[in-house]
């Protein structure tokens, strides 16, 4: 199915509310590839800077405070988080670790480079990645390694603004337009960027029907 007829499928959002909205696990870290849970069920990844604000996103999309931990210390996460969604299971969202954390140790820096290649790389039932891009900076230098690391490993991924409420309307239509205009220059970007807001709930509908669309594409 394409992203076409899916947005003609009015029935796609109630489905993603409802799926959404029942049974959704936390199941595993993964320290190493050795540690991933059998590839046998459709994957979503988020991806992003260490601050982007994806652990509240996860929180938001998923309508439960505590599901994936928010730290105050960017760059603690340094495993894949697996989360089941749906019973029976439907699929499963991973948490990646985030990038561009500045403080980290250069190992540290290079067993991510290595963990998340060797994922991105290898996993088949990875159906798209979620980048998710700071609406009040845009696009940085280290978002855009992490961009072409997904274009090279020919992974589908879409960008998601976070933290859509803490500029002025005008500023977000900007800043959308020209991350669109970004994401038409990678082969493996989707065309539409998706603005959310974890604290008003901006576009978390719209964002939990792309993650079905993806699943079921």
């Amino acid at each position: 199915m394409t992203d076409t007829d899916h947005e003609t499928d009015p029935t796609l959002s109630e489905r993603a509310r409802k799926l959404f909205s029942g049974p959704i696990a936390f199941l595993k870290s993964a320290p190493a590839l050795q540690h991933l849970p059998p590839p046998s069920m459709p994957e979503i990844a988020f991806a992003g800077r260490s601050n982007v604000g994806k652990s509240s996103l996860l929180n938001a999309l998923t309508n439960r405070n505590g599901l994936a931990r928010t730290s105050v210390t960017p760059g603690r996460t340094q495993e894949l988080n697996y989360f089941d969604v749906g019973e029976p299971l439907n699929f499963r969202l991973v948490d990646m670790p985030g990038y561009g954390f500045a403080k980290a140790p250069k190992d540290v820096v290079k067993k991510w480079r290595f963990l998340i290649n060797d994922y991105l790389r290898g996993r088949a039932v990875l159906k798209r990645t979620l980048v998710l891009i700071d609406s009040r900076h845009g696009i940085k230098d280290v978002d855009r390694e992490f961009l072409e690391m997904l274009d090279v490993a020919a992974v589908s991924y879409r960008i998601v603004l976070t933290k859509a409420d803490k500029i002025k309307a005008t500023e977000l239509e900007a800043v959308q337009a020209a991350t669109e205009a970004e994401a038409r220059k990678h082969p493996a970007a989707h065309p539409q960027v998706i603005a959310t807001s974890s604290e008003k709930g901006l576009g978390i509908a719209e964002l939990r029907a792309a993650v079905l669309e993806a699943v079921e594409s």
